[in-house]
């Protein structure tokens, strides 16, 4: 690591900037933060769905709207539902289908916040996007090099789902809040008289807000509802049946449909033979994993492997591993102690072992070996 001083977020939050304006409390204040700062703040609300949904809702957009006027800054919606819909939604649906458990927040954050309204924000002359997420950006002041890190509160930190970003796109980032608890957030928005200062969170995924997520994969691909497979023991022997692998993840316990004398759990999943393979929780317990598509921060993978904390769920606790580079952007991970449901499709986010702090990469489950 560089042994450079370091430029906080706050100290390079000048100039024009695009606020990614959600409609709710962490955007709003994120937004009078930086025109507090004297930036020169335009508000935009990404329209994401053609249907109403939990989030980015009209109601969202107009939340958006009354807060810009409340700081005087100017606020336009900008309508990505197609784009949304292919990139995010029907990959989603794809997926499970695939027997993966996908995070579309991942995709989100990077395609459409860092590079759809950052390629708009430079049409508006800005050269950054700042949203509401709870991280933080430290810059080498000589190189522009950035490092990301958690949020300073740690039961809102969001920087789990930012692994993907480039350089470029966290050169270009800002996260105003990065550094505040959320009751502090909700302090600053009541002083400022914003109206989301009170507005509940949304914990669902925006398209899913009933988290019925086999209903959107059969609204999405019809065909998976005419899907029909066995659910087997991990000696191959016949459990009973199912209706689709896109009703199940590993680690899953209820639900299965079936009956046992003691509790069972999702193991694996095949999707080719539509087969679902339960057995006791000891089964899920995972000392080694690989990932795909790895992100290192950096720009550059390390040239040995490297000791990590790794992180393979939002708001699971990270556990000691070594990660070793391998070729065509994929890596290893031997966990010092066994983890448990390391499930395909996940995300795993590498932080440093001596704080946990700050994110090295991260990468795509493809396989928890058991």
């Amino acid at each position: 690591m560089t042994s450079v001083p370091l430029e906080s977020d706050a100290v390079t939050s000048a100039g024009r900037v695009v606020v990614a304006m959600s409609g709710g409390v962490d955007s709003s204040v994120a937004a009078a933060m930086l025109v507090e700062e004297g930036a020169d703040a335009i508000g935009v609300t990404m329209k994401l769905s053609e249907s109403e949904s939990r989030c980015c809702s009209l109601e969202d957009a107009e939340d958006a709207r009354r807060v810009a006027e409340r700081l005087g800054i100017k606020f336009y919606v900008a309508n990505y539902a197609q784009a949304f819909g292919r990139e995010v939604i029907e990959t989603f649906a794809d997926d499970y289908l695939a027997a993966l458990t996908p995070i579309p927040c991942i995709a989100c954050n990077k395609s459409f916040k860092f590079d759809h309204l950052l390629e708009r924000a430079r049409v508006f002359g800005a050269e950054r996007v700042a949203t509401g997420h709870y991280a933080r950006l430290e810059h080498d002041p000589e190189t522009g090099a950035a490092r990301l890190f958690r949020g300073r509160d740690r039961q809102k930190d969001q920087s789990y789902f930012l692994f993907p970003l480039t350089q470029d796109q966290l050169r270009a980032a800002s996260f105003p809040v990065g550094e505040l608890t959320k009751d502090e957030v909700r302090d600053r928005a009541r002083s400022l008289g914003l109206g989301t200062a009170e507005k509940p969170e949304s914990q669902e995924i925006c398209f899913v807000p009933d988290g019925d997520y086999a209903k959107v994969v059969e609204r999405l691909r019809p065909e998976a509802t005419r899907l029909r497979g066995e659910i087997v023991d991990e000696t191959g022997r016949v459990l009973g049946e199912h209706r689709g692998v896109h009703h199940f993840t590993v680690g899953q316990r209820h639900g299965l449909g079936i009956s046992s004398d003691r509790r069972l759990y999702v193991l694996r999943i095949d999707p080719r033979e539509q087969k679902v393979v339960v057995g006791g929780v000891e089964g899920l317990d995972c000392p080694r994993a690989q990932v795909e598509r790895v992100n290192w921060i950096a720009g550059c993978a390390p040239e040995a492997p490297l000791r990590v904390r790794v992180q393979v769920r939002h708001r699971h606790d990270a556990a000691r591993a070594t990660v070793t580079p391998l070729p065509v952007d994929r890596a290893a991970i031997a966990f010092e102690e066994p983890v448990r449901a390391v499930a395909p499709g996940q995300a795993a986010v590498f932080y440093d072992e001596a704080t946990d702090e700050e994110v090295i990469g991260g990468g795509w489950l493809v396989r928890g070996d058991g």
